[in-house]
């Protein structure tokens, strides 16, 4: 009897809790998510030193004990020299086999958790209001752990990413924390989670607020992140070291010269191609396994990884550098010792190696494989550092006695150019190198690499800018019509066609029809499957097309819908790069099952509810195009006149039509009278033009647009 007093109790404080952080005002918000970054940071510690212990734990098993193979590991990490494997031969069957186990526990409980956690965080904090499921981070790191442990091409970051991205999300959703919060906590835990592991606070910090955009800046989650990732950072290194994971006496890290600059910025051109290389490579593999057949059958998911990682393991049996994660042998690359350095190894396999780790990251991870992309980025652009060295060293003057500085600088170009994260990946191996000599030729070879890459990235899910994400709608988009659903709004469709319905029902169905310029057609489950509008009819050859005719041979059957779940700003966004006044409303994307429609009307009339409540005037641009009101006053030409005898400008659509106190559905035969306020849809200087013409009737040259003063709306 005392289970519901404990537990109300345990509510109770659960929400003292969660009423005392959103209690704070924007001048505490610091204390809020210090906090928070406390308890996120020391949790992403812990994780990533299981994480770490359980990769350990992975390869001892497999790789070691079956393969008599041990992975070389970099000089903060306990090195161990490079050894050849007793054997290499079994690779391809360890390999198989740890992908095997790794796609059997991801989608039997996780699908998420498959391939490169970073690309999936980044999808949540944009298109999830920052959710991860419960299960998700302990999925992720026992199969993140069993695939690189048996030898895949993945890398740490990733994992752990998603791992301690989940923690945050989890404590957000626990202490029941606004979706903005929530979203940034997710941030933090995947910035503690990075500076941790790779022992980079400052790095991983900003790795967390860069890496969601192509050309952006997370602002917001900078201070908590750098709270949440020193914390981390003391925790795991508590337990596996504080020294840099390459090492704190790297020789040779200067810069001294400037005729480096012109080698640095080629070695800048170059690691941008390869970056895009990886890139695409990386993308079109993951393509290929999620289409792949074999004797005509679809190849379960669960067996794809199993594949990827028999094929690397052949690569294995080539040079075991292509395989695990291949900090050893970047780190061997930094000296130019003939004994144990970047010259002991052969120059076929010096060439060979950036272009092979590549290769086996694809298909390691792109099969569905659990593990980073950007350990191996960055081991890639090490290996394109060494063999710029190699090939160039003893012919070029001015060149460093050591390959590290080139190795170092090609870390940071490579994968700081293809991941759009230049400031963050400069921090983290600078952190990693424990040296900051380098970072001004790093500056010159990361720019280029940048601008080689454009907005090619290798995470998908990154947007250009906040203004873009839907993380951020309520701040750039409209924010009043992003706060009303399209189900509150739209009206039910008077009048629905069948596919099979004839021509002429369907011209007498649109004639009666006084609110819409078409209709939807229905399937018999009521699915949408097309629209037909007075257009559609309009362009038909009334002498070739006989009156049985079906409207399924006339209408559109791919039409712009939304779900009755969406905001009204994003029913304007569709309106206005569609250009209809209407839209048909979905129940889900999968259904499509029609549930009403949506117009331009029902829009503006939300609006202008809105604008009696005290909003601002609509007058912003969506998509290049703006919405604008112009009242027709007696004198306008276009007074008395029917929108057909207007012949509007190209590209410009009459929305609506306001006349004492109704809204009116413009059509061909629609007249103006004065007093009448038309909203008008077209680009921002086409706008101008249109209100030129309602005053003149003199259509205005598009790129005279511009210059038409602007008459205010009376």
């Amino acid at each position: 009897m005392d289970l519901p007093g404990n537990f109300n109790k345990s509510r109770l404080g659960l929400r003292r809790v969660r009423e005392r952080l959103e209690g704070i005002e924007t001048g505490r918000s610091l204390a809020k998510w210090l906090g928070l970054g406390l308890a996120i940071g020391l949790v992403a510690g812990l994780g990533a030193i299981v994480f770490t212990w359980a990769i350990d734990f992975s390869t001892h098993f497999f790789l070691t004990n079956l393969a008599g193979y041990t992975p070389p590991s970099a000089l903060g990490e306990g090195k161990e020299t490079i050894t050849e494997a007793a054997r290499p031969w079994l690779f391809p069957l360890i390999l198989a086999v740890g992908g095997l186990i790794s796609g059997i526990i991801v989608y039997r409980f996780a699908p998420e958790a498959e391939g490169h956690g970073t690309d999936a965080a980044i999808a949540a904090f944009h298109h999830k209001g920052g959710k991860v499921r419960a299960r998700v981070p302990f999925i992720k790191l026992i199969t993140s752990a069993i695939t690189i442990g048996s030898g895949g091409s993945g890398g740490r970051e990733g994992p752990t990413a998603q791992i301690s991205s989940g923690f945050g999300s989890l404590l957000a959703t626990w202490l029941k924390l606004d979706v903005s919060s929530r979203r940034i906590a997710m941030v933090v835990g995947m910035g503690a989670g990075i500076g941790s592991i790779f022992r980079a606070p400052l790095g991983g910090a900003v790795m967390a607020a860069e890496i969601l955009y192509l050309h952006d800046l997370e602002v917001e989650a900078i201070i908590p992140a750098l709270v949440a990732s020193i914390v981390g950072y003391s925790v795991y290194s508590s337990v596996y070291g504080w020294s840099p994971i390459f090492g704190s006496n790297l020789g040779g890290l200067t810069f001294d010269n400037p005729v480096q600059l012109v080698y640095y910025a080629v070695l800048g051109l170059i690691c941008g191609l390869i970056g895009i290389f990886y890139s695409r490579s990386f993308i079109l593999t993951g393509r290929f396994f999620h289409h792949l057949k074999i004797a005509g059958k679809s190849v379960p998911n669960w067996v794809k990884p199993a594949i990827g990682g028999a094929l690397v393991g052949v690569m294995g049996i080539v040079s075991p550098a292509f395989i695990h994660m291949g900090y050893g042998w970047a780190q061997a690359t930094m000296s130019p010792s003939a004994i144990d350095g970047l010259l002991s190894l052969p120059l076929w396999l010096v060439v060979l190696l950036p272009l092979g780790k590549i290769v086996a990251t694809s298909l390691s991870i792109g099969s569905g494989g659990s593990g980073g992309i950007f350990g191996p980025g960055m081991v890639v652009g090490g290996f394109v550092g060494a063999a710029f060295w190699r090939l160039t060293e003893g012919w070029l003057p001015g060149m460093p006695v050591s390959p590290a500085p080139f190795v170092i600088v090609a870390m940071m170009a490579l994968f700081g150019g293809i991941a759009h994260a230049p400031l963050a990946v400069m921090l983290m191996v600078a952190e990693m190198t424990g040296n900051l000599n380098l970072l001004a030729p790093a500056m010159v070879a990361v720019a280029i690499s940048l601008l080689v890459c454009g907005n090619q990235t290798i995470y998908v899910n990154q947007v250009a800018t906040r203004a873009e994400s839907p993380a951020h709608r309520y701040r750039f988009s409209f924010p009043l019509l992003a706060a009303l659903p399209v189900s509150d709004f739209m009206r039910l469709p008077v009048t629905v066609l069948g596919p099979k319905t004839s021509l002429p029902e369907a011209e007498a169905a649109l004639d009666r029809t006084a609110e819409l310029s078409g209709l939807p057609v229905t399937g018999p489950n009521g699915s949408l499957v097309g629209v037909l509008t007075g257009s559609d009819l309009e362009r038909l050859d009334r002498a070739a097309t006989s009156p049985g005719t079906p409207v399924e041979a006339v209408m559109n059957p791919h039409p712009v819908a939304i779900t009755a779940g969406e905001g009204l700003d994003r029913a304007l966004e569709l309106l206005a790069s569609s250009h209809v006044s209407w839209l048909p409303v979905v129940e889900d994307e999968n259904a499509h099952k029609l549930v009403g429609v949506i117009s331009v009307a029902n829009v503006v009339k939300a609006y202008q509810e809105g604008m009696s409540q005290g909003v601002k005037s609509l007058s912003a641009t969506l998509n290049g195009m703006s919405l604008r009101e112009i009242q027709i006053r007696p004198g306008m030409v276009a007074c008395g006149k029917s929108l057909r005898e207007l012949e509007l400008p190209q590209d410009n659509l009459v929305v609506s039509i306001y006349r004492h106190g109704e809204l009116l559905v413009p059509r061909g035969g629609t007249q103006l009278q004065a007093d009448d306020v038309v909203t008008l849809m077209a680009g921002s200087t086409q706008t101008r033009a249109a209100r030129h013409y309602f005053e003149t009737g003199v259509i205005v040259p598009a790129m005279d647009a511009g210059k038409v003063d602007e008459v205010p709306v009376q």
